[in-house]
């Protein structure tokens, strides 16, 4: 299958997240792949700061899916009510999705932020393939301005003034790193906190940038170390550093 047939297959969620797209990295493995590698692939229980981002990401760049979350009328995940509907799905609770409606309205109600992502010539979740280290990656950008010749990535977090910290944290470097050459523009983060609905614009410096491409290479490291080297016995396998 060439690049293009490629690409048009994962823009389909289904062969993203399924079987078709395990057969590239992404950056969702970095931090297995850094941390402990014989997890790489292993289904990731669902959690609802996934939920919640996933419903503000469509919101503003699909708002026609939101019909796909379902949501409950409870004050937590505990109470009986909440039990019974879900049916032992992860749901979304009313008083988060009218938070995240809040949070919507404040981002695009902001000129800079609505221009940004509501611009004349603009993609959104547009997924791309290229080859890092001598292996396949994927990626699937929020926003692709063509005008600005920016990637923007949508973030909500719970603290604004420890972004810098949270970007180290959940590998936002090497995502910038990864879809720099995924899409050939420089990577922007459009933040806004959950608590205060301050927003945030993050550009990336050169040395983020390299902090990324130094996450990718060790990675690529592991993954060949683990899955591509004939002969490899993880049990023999440790960590070796000096305190």
């Amino acid at each position: 299958m060439n690049k293009e047939k490629a690409i048009e297959k994962l823009r389909d969620d289904e062969n993203y997240y399924g079987s078709f797209g395990k057969k590239y990295l992404s950056n969702s493995d970095i931090s297995t792949l850094l941390t402990n590698p014989l997890a790489l692939g292993k289904q990731q229980a669902p959690r609802p700061a996934f939920l919640v981002g996933g419903y503000f990401h469509t919101a503003i760049l699909e708002p026609e899916k939101l019909n796909k979350f379902k949501i409950i009328e409870a004050s937590t995940r505990n109470t009986k009510a909440y039990k019974e509907i879900s049916g032992g799905e992860l749901c979304l609770l009313q008083h988060e999705v009218d938070t995240i409606e809040l949070m919507t309205e404040k981002m695009l109600a902001n000129d800079i932020c609505k221009g940004l992502i509501r611009d004349t010539n603009t993609e959104y979740e547009t997924p791309g393939i290229t080859e890092l280290e001598g292996q396949l990656w994927k990626g699937k950008a929020d926003i692709i301005n063509h005008n600005e010749k920016l990637i923007i990535d949508l973030k909500t977090t719970a603290d604004l003034n420890k972004f810098r910290y949270s970007a180290s944290k959940y590998n936002y470097d090497s995502q910038a790193y990864i879809y720099s050459k995924l899409f050939g523009y420089e990577m922007i983060f459009i933040v806004i906190d959950k608590t205060t609905h301050q927003i945030g614009i993050f550009d990336c410096s050169p040395e983020f940038y390299e902090r990324g491409k130094d996450k990718v290479e060790r990675a690529v490291q592991a993954y060949e170390l683990f899955y591509k080297s004939e002969g490899f016995d993880p049990a023999q396998y440790f960590i070796n550093k000096t305190l």
